[in-house]
């Protein structure tokens, strides 16, 4: 849930100093988040702790209310967050995402394959093979990724393809390729996949 939490802060705390001055009370959060009223809030107030303790995020208490929250850098701990859009290359995600209910149809898992996909994917239009070093670096377990992968598939996310890999003077195997449907943020979960997307017909 931590992950889906940040999310909803970045989604928040858009421009600078990207902090939160009135943010939601643990139950509005709860709610937000699709959480049980009688263990969400403290599910929060747990998640915003262990964000706080890891750097990710600042907590500012203030009396009788619930404490501002700052985004912080999460790549420099100690130092001011800056946006991803002015550092180069970074992913972005439609606002479709949350406002088709993905955050909360997606378990963390999926969510998190499903970003390092798009950076993989970076723009192609065409399934892409994800070399073991480029896999390693994003730390997920061999489990966590077939789990997540999975899931991508079930809800129409994601095509995977067995193309060949190498030239034709060295040994030509078959490896799984990865292309990320975008399109399907547009749609609300649990809808069928439109005739005119590329994972409509998994087949060809």
């Amino acid at each position: 849930m931590r992950l889906k939490l940040y999310l909803c802060i970045t989604m928040m705390a858009t421009a600078k100093p990207y902090d939160i001055r009135q943010p939601p009370a643990p139950h509005a959060w709860a709610r937000m988040l699709a959480l049980p009223p009688d263990t969400g809030p403290r599910r929060v107030n747990s998640n915003l702790k262990w964000l706080s303790h890891h750097g990710f995020i600042e907590l500012e208490p203030r009396r009788g209310n619930t404490p501002a929250i700052k985004l912080v850098s999460a790549e420099t701990p100690g130092t001011p967050y800056v946006r991803a859009s002015t550092q180069g290359r970074y992913v972005g995600i439609p606002n479709e995402f949350w406002r088709n209910g993905w955050i909360l149809h997606l378990s963390a898992t999926g969510i998190a394959l499903l970003f390092a996909l798009l950076e993989a994917q970076g723009g192609y239009k065409e399934p892409r093979y994800i070399t073991k070093e480029r896999r390693d670096s994003y730390g997920f377990s061999h489990n966590t990724w077939t789990r997540g992968r999975k899931e991508l598939e079930r809800h129409g996310f994601l095509m995977v393809k067995r193309t060949p890999q190498g030239s034709d003077f060295d040994y030509r195997r078959l490896r799984n390729s990865y292309w990320v449907d975008e399109g399907r943020f547009m749609d609300p979960p649990g809808s069928a996949l439109p005739p005119g997307s590329p994972l409509f017909n998994k087949s060809d």
